[in-house]
């Protein structure tokens, strides 16, 4: 399609995926505007690009004649939709865009998955422009690439890698050369009201189209459920990988991983006798890693090649990043997680960096549909902290009026009896997290906020206090 003279404006234009929507149909030539509510790094980046962004909506943000481009989280109600709506304006979501933007190009690696989809695409994204492939990609999260930090951007090579969100189903849309399934756990209930046998069934379809299919082995299910005939597997044996749970020759299968306590290392691994350098730490980034090796080596890139070029990838924004130090002495860190399993990665990766020190967890729950059904598995994975302190739900896009009684508070208690013994704090309000922190933190603890909402905001404060 051409994009040169379209004009589009996205409702909700600073999020993660929207806003490098933006960016790459502003550089195919499309007239581009949006608004957001608040601003953010990511508005600031479009506005830097010379994409004109409203802070706040508001029905006179809507240029004439412009597609409308909202996400799931953008309601009905929303005063620009309505004027849109009332103008007759064609109103797209969100992956409808990005379907467009994505068939530019031969060859797709599209990356699916409950947990660590955002890195492994990131690091994918790394590879291909370090060996100057000069990639395509849209990634949910912000990654250095070629020195400048973005989410997004439209390259002169003909592979284009996408993060493909589950969240809202819209990732059924994308027909990629090659799928990647990282991991598949229920986390967006409200979407998938059917359970694990819905969703599995969508993961299955979403890598129907493709030729070649990369998935951990530690999920054989999966397996089962593909029709591809070429599917390459990953895993780690000390996570119980073996021939008896479906690896066959091809399969990219780690050994001997560590993550050192120097925290200004990444993990390592030997794969198939070579020792690989990442960048990152954490044994879910070695997953990360092996699936990113996997899809290179479907579009015909060798895994030595690859594996060179990991051990220059630094991560993504909010995926266990060092923010600095509190004048407590204390190491603050940041992440992203939001799920029982990934509160797990972050806690397991923050113990081996901790040494000797406390590991303090600060953690801020995502929505109020997953907080009610995962409230006590979030009180289990927080056991792994030394130090737990809540603070209530950061809503999104849901309304507390449609879950009466659900709080922050029932991962609190849930927390408390599987901590037995080690301190516990509810702490509702940005303020009480600072005052429970202050009064807390000692030197030599390692301090990391949890959480897919605004809580990162409180050890960005903490730095500069």
């Amino acid at each position: 399609m051409n994009f040169k003279g379209r004009k589009l404006h996205l409702i909700g234009i600073g999020g993660a995926g929207m806003s490098g929507l933006a960016l790459a149909a502003h550089d195919l030539g499309a007239e581009v505007t949006g608004s957001d509510r608040a601003q953010s790094s990511y508005t600031d980046r479009l506005m830097a690009a010379g994409i004109d962004v409203a802070i706040g909506h508001d029905a006179d943000n809507l240029p004439t004649g412009a597609d409308v481009v909202v996400s799931t989280a953008i309601g009905d109600d929303n005063p620009e939709l309505v004027a849109a709506r009332a103008a007759g304006s064609a109103v797209l979501h969100r992956s409808d865009l990005l379907e467009t933007l994505v068939e530019i190009k031969p060859i797709c690696i599209a990356v699916a998955g409950t947990h660590g989809k955002t890195t492994t695409t990131a690091m994918i994204t790394h590879v291909l422009s370090e060996l100057d492939r000069d990639p395509s990609f849209f990634v949910g999260g912000e990654v250095t690439v070629g020195g400048v930090l973005t989410n997004a951007h439209i390259g002169d090579g003909e592979i284009v890698v996408v993060e493909a969100d589950e969240s809202d189903g819209s990732f059924l849309k994308l027909r990629p050369t090659v799928a990647v399934v990282t991991n598949v756990e229920l986390d967006h209930h409200a979407t998938w009201s059917g359970g694990l046998d819905e969703l599995f069934k969508a993961f299955a379809k979403f890598a129907s189209p493709a030729q070649s299919t990369v998935l951990w082995r530690g999920q054989p299910r999966l397996a089962s459920e593909l029709t591809n005939a070429d599917v390459v597997g990953f895993g780690i044996n000390e996570l119980g990988i073996s021939e008896s749970s479906g690896d066959v020759d091809g399969d990219l299968i780690a050994t001997t991983v560590e993550t050192p306590v120097d925290r200004t290392k990444g993990s390592r691994f030997t794969l198939d006798g070579t020792v690989v350098e990442l960048g990152v730490r954490g044994e879910h980034n070695v997953l990360n890693a092996l699936a990113a090796l996997a899809a290179l080596q479907c579009v015909g890139i060798l895994v030595a090649d690859s594996a060179a070029k990991l051990a220059t990838f630094k991560g993504v924004a909010r995926r266990f990043e060092f923010v600095g130090r509190s004048g407590h002495g204390a190491l603050l860190y940041d992440d992203y997680a939001h799920h029982p399993t990934e509160v797990r990665a972050a806690l397991k990766t923050a113990r081996a960096t901790a040494g000797d020190g406390r590991v303090v967890a600060v953690f801020q729950p995502h929505l109020y549909s997953r907080t009610t059904s995962l409230s006590r598995e979030f009180g289990k994975a927080l056991a792994l902290a030394d130090v737990a302190v809540i603070s209530d739900i950061y809503a999104a896009r849901e309304k507390a009026s449609a879950f009466p009684g659900v709080t922050g508070w029932l991962v609190a208690t849930d927390a408390a009896d599987a901590m037995p013994g080690d301190p516990v704090y509810w702490s509702p309000s940005f303020e009480d997290v600072h005052n429970t922190l202050d009064r807390l933190l000692r030197p030599g603890d390692l301090c990391i906020t949890i959480g897919a909402g605004d809580i990162y905001e409180v050890g960005h404060g903490m730095v500069h206090r």
